[in-house]
């Protein structure tokens, strides 16, 4: 099985084929992280329900929390206008961010 034809003529994929997925908490609006998606990322977030990235330094899909047991239970899935970000609408399990912080948007703030 592979990615809706429809979804994926919509996307606009890096020159890796990659799209950059905003994880957010979905009940109270918490930006938690930043990941990548290919075609075959977002399929599995689709049909499995549970965030599955592109993990540009390995070279290989993860699965949010497979092996941390921190997880993201995927409750929507959105595009926006441009068709090159995608939005998913998660419930976390646990911090986020791979520091141990509850989000990746926690250690620095600029202003």
């Amino acid at each position: 099985m592979s990615l809706d034809p429809a979804i994926a003529a919509r996307l606009k994929r890096t020159s890796d084929g990659l799209v950059p997925a905003v994880a957010q908490q979905h009940d109270t609006g918490e930006v938690l992280m930043l990941g990548w998606m290919d075609d075959e990322a977002l399929h599995r977030t689709l049909t499995t329900g549970r965030a599955t990235y592109w993990s540009r330094s390995r070279q290989e899909y993860w699965v949010k929390g497979e092996t941390s047991g921190h997880r993201q239970w995927v409750k929507e899935v959105r595009l926006d206008c441009d068709g090159d970000t995608l939005l998913l609408k998660v419930d976390q399990e646990g911090p986020a961010c791979h520091t141990g912080d509850r989000t990746c948007f926690d250690a620095d703030r600029l202003a």
